[in-house]
């Protein structure tokens, strides 16, 4: 089985790390496949850099499709181009903040969010609301903490993180979920710190694509998620014309490994 993990954004280190993260939950025979695009943002916190994320998370779908890849995630807490993934992906595709939010409702009967910066915590809060848990989401904090921050083991962040994740266990919450994929790599590290159950979005989401690939689910294709229909494209997008479940998308590099390719022990 072959998942690929997209980091919707273009820092290979933070790929690096994801996919470490997501190898080390990955069942025998699972090959995890990290990548990041060749185009788009550093870091995505604002709505304009999710939306500029989206044409290069698909372009990595379009080369997943082209390669045989069974499933996917997609490895930034905004879920960004969740829908349009599902729409042109044969396989599944799971976001890590639907995932983290699945697992944190089974581990207590209510959990708070920590993510980076203060802006981003209307997104999780929406996020919640679509996903149905807003009935067991204590609050949203903000560590205040720039993504590629978290990229820096030599920084603050971590200590901020460990910070916030024990504010939301003293305010009646009985898991954290971490609100950033770049947090995924110390996940184990803040859940020894607080004593208490912190999700990683980035591992669940592994292991549920790999689970629904094992129990031979994909994504309902008769209504909304059915394959987009080809129409021209124009400017930048003109490589896009073509659906990309028929084929890779034009122009994009061929080689999509622009982070690490780790499989699991067999």
């Amino acid at each position: 089985m072959r998942i690929r993990v997209v980091n919707p954004n273009t820092t290979s280190s933070m790929t690096a790390a994801i996919g470490t993260a997501a190898a080390a939950v990955a069942g025998p025979g699972t090959i995890v496949e990290a990548v990041n695009p060749t185009m788009g943002p550093a870091s995505i916190e604002s709505h304009y850099e999710e939306a500029l994320a989206v044409p290069g998370l698909l372009e990595q779908i379009a080369i997943g499709e082209q390669e045989g890849v069974d499933a996917y995630v997609v490895a930034c807490f905004g879920d960004p181009g969740l829908d349009a993934a599902r729409e042109v992906a044969t396989g599944p595709v799971v976001g890590i903040a639907e995932a983290g939010f699945h697992a944190a409702a089974m581990l207590g009967r209510r959990f708070g969010v920590v993510t980076t910066l203060a802006r981003t915590t209307g997104r999780a809060h929406e996020l919640a609301e679509r996903y149905g848990f807003v009935p067991l989401v204590t609050e949203v904090r903000a560590c205040e903490v720039p993504v590629l921050r978290l990229d820096d083991p030599t920084s603050d962040a971590r200590a901020l993180v460990v910070e916030e994740c024990r504010a939301v266990i003293a305010g009646g919450a009985d898991a954290v979920v971490l609100g950033c994929a770049g947090m995924a790599d110390f996940c184990a590290e803040v859940s020894r710190a607080i004593g208490a159950p912190v999700v990683d979005g980035v591992a669940a989401a592994t292991v549920l694509a790999e689970s629904l690939v094992r129990l031979g689910l994909t994504t309902g294709k008769r209504g909304e998620y059915a394959v987009p229909p080809d129409k021209p494209m124009a400017g930048v997008l003109a490589g896009f014309e073509r659906n990309p479940v028929a084929g890779v998308l034009a122009g994009s590099e061929r080689n999509p490994v622009a982070g690490v390719t780790v499989g699991a022990d067999a």
